[in-house]
């Protein structure tokens, strides 16, 4: 089938180049209510995305379609030419697509090793070992096995393939007592199977939504330092991060430029941050991009100061900068904050949040704190009903890392980032 596709694709004139990603994604999934397994599915889904580029007008234009299994040769033809008739109201800048380059990739994992029944029946054990919180439960949990496997091709002589494991549970933790009962909602993914890292989650969710029922308003104003986890970390450095993009770069709608100071003062730890081709246990890890181009380990920040940008290639060759891919995977260095000094110091530890609000260009930070832990005098008390803000300049230059290393989805970095300067109300 694919050869059949490029040959009609050479033999368009209209156009000038061309890329296939091929997608092909096996799952096995279960699914429980309560303890109890009420269904077993398996899936193997595919899908074939073409883009063609048209040089016209001193421009280059591209067009994207999708080819299926069921359409004949004499469809997909017609495809191409309206493909090519689109293309042509696109008016980028001319750029050469990405050329050569071959390889068959897989990303490192541990979920290759079993049977998918054997691997998910072993998952749902570690998952129902953590059900064990007096009035808690799990009122449903489902588990999805994938085994991903993208090939992206070009006319310029790129044909590469990944194949990627990953797995992901959904789960309803929930806590009930004589007067109402409170639900969570648990998304945890990963690509390296342990089962004691599966139930600590679980863990952690069932103890804080039976802390959430528990929970109280202050009943006078606070002022702490406040500490982020693992999620409101990432979504802190995805937000310095994707402000430093070619493409914003290129637009001109980046804050920050090579050279800039982002830390001023010296009362905090120096961030470093970088954007990485792959994480062991991260699902967003790959070989290369959508266009096929390698990816690159890219330093953003390094010790307060901007010194790199990344992006794809297209727009990599506009600003004439080294070719990085589009990377989805950061590392933040580590930081001074130790284990022991966190719990010696009265603070604010933010468990769940509505939503990190980080707005460089009016310099805020902040969010709706759903659930916290108010740790003082060695004790730590669930609180609720709180909102947090502050100037963004100022956190970041007074802020501190832990020295603790964790590896999540989006990110390697410290556990815990304490903020200091933050209104609480």
């Amino acid at each position: 089938m694919k050869n059949v596709l490029v040959d009609m694709l050479r033999a368009e004139r209209n156009i000038s180049g061309y890329r296939i990603t091929d997608s092909k994604t096996e799952s096995y999934e279960l699914f429980f209510v309560h303890r109890s397994l009420e269904t077993v599915r398996a899936t193997d889904t595919g899908e074939t995305s073409v883009t063609v580029y048209v040089e016209h007008d001193g421009k280059l234009g591209d067009a994207t379609f999708t080819v299926y299994g069921s359409m004949s040769d004499e469809e997909i033809k017609e495809k191409i030419a309206a493909a090519a008739e689109r293309a042509k109201l696109v008016f980028n800048e001319p750029y050469e697509l990405p050329a050569d380059g071959c390889g068959n990739y897989e990303l490192e994992s541990n979920l290759g090793g079993d049977e998918p029944r054997v691997l998910a029946a072993k998952i749902a054990d570690a998952v129902f070992d953590a059900d064990c919180v007096e009035g808690g439960s799990i009122n449903a949990t489902e588990i999805f096995l994938y085994r991903d496997t993208v090939r992206v091709m070009n006319s310029r002589g790129i044909d590469k393939t990944q194949v990627k494991y990953r797995a992901m549970i959904e789960a309803i933790p929930t806590f009930t007592d004589s007067n109402e009962s409170v639900e969570l909602y648990e998304a945890y993914r990963f690509t390296e199977f342990d089962a004691a890292a599966v139930t600590a989650e679980i863990s952690e969710k069932m103890r804080e939504v039976a802390l959430r029922r528990k929970a109280v308003k202050p009943a006078t104003p606070i002022e702490a330092d406040v500490v982020l986890r693992g999620q409101e970390i990432d979504d802190l450095m995805s937000a310095l991060a994707y402000d430093l993009t070619y493409a914003g770069v290129y637009v001109h709608s980046n804050l920050h430029k090579k050279g800039d100071v982002i830390q001023t003062s010296g009362s905090g730890d120096r961030l470093s941050l970088s954007m990485t081709a792959r994480l062991r246990g991260s699902s967003r890890s790959a070989f290369f991009d959508g266009d096929g181009v390698k990816l690159a380990d890219t330093a953003l920040i390094e010790d307060g100061r901007v010194v790199g940008y990344f992006g794809s290639h297209r727009f990599a060759s506009y600003l004439g900068e080294p070719e990085t891919g589009e990377l989805r995977c950061m590392t933040v260095a580590s930081g001074t904050l130790t284990d022991a000094e966190l719990d010696a110091m009265p603070h604010i530890e933010c468990v769940s949040l509505s939503g990190l609000q980080v707005d460089l260009y009016n310099d805020y930070i902040g969010g709706e704190i759903r659930l916290a832990y108010r740790h003082a005098d060695g004790k730590a008390e669930p609180i609720t009903g709180i909102t947090m803000s502050a100037k963004l300049s100022e956190v970041l230059d007074t802020m501190r890392l832990s020295e603790r290393i964790e590896v999540r989805e989006r990110c390697a970095g410290p556990a815990r980032l304490l903020l200091r300067g933050v209104k609480i109300m």
